[in-house]
């Protein structure tokens, strides 16, 4: 079926870290299962990246809707200077 994502841009601050609920990214594929769908991260924050609570200071690269509902996903500023605010969509 079709994929449908609604996602809410995020904005960190320096040093900031923001876990993903299920107000940030919203997917359907109008299946009955969508603790199935799986997110890729094709364009990964330029100053920080995106963590799994399990693997602190790894970036990875794809997590799934199950941990976004457990909410195990992190995005998190680098604490660049040069770089106060990312806007993460």
């Amino acid at each position: 079926g079709d994929i449908v994502l609604l996602a809410k841009p995020v904005t960190l601050t320096e040093g900031d870290r923001v876990t993903l609920t299920t107000d940030v990214p919203v997917a359907t594929d109008g299946t009955s299962k969508p603790e199935k769908l799986l997110y890729a991260v094709s364009l990964p924050p330029v100053h920080g990246q995106t963590e799994h609570i399990n693997y602190l200071g790894v970036p990875i690269s794809s997590y799934s809707q199950l941990d976004v509902v457990a909410q195990k996903v992190s995005d998190v500023h680098d604490n660049s200077h040069g770089a106060s605010k990312e806007a993460l969509r």
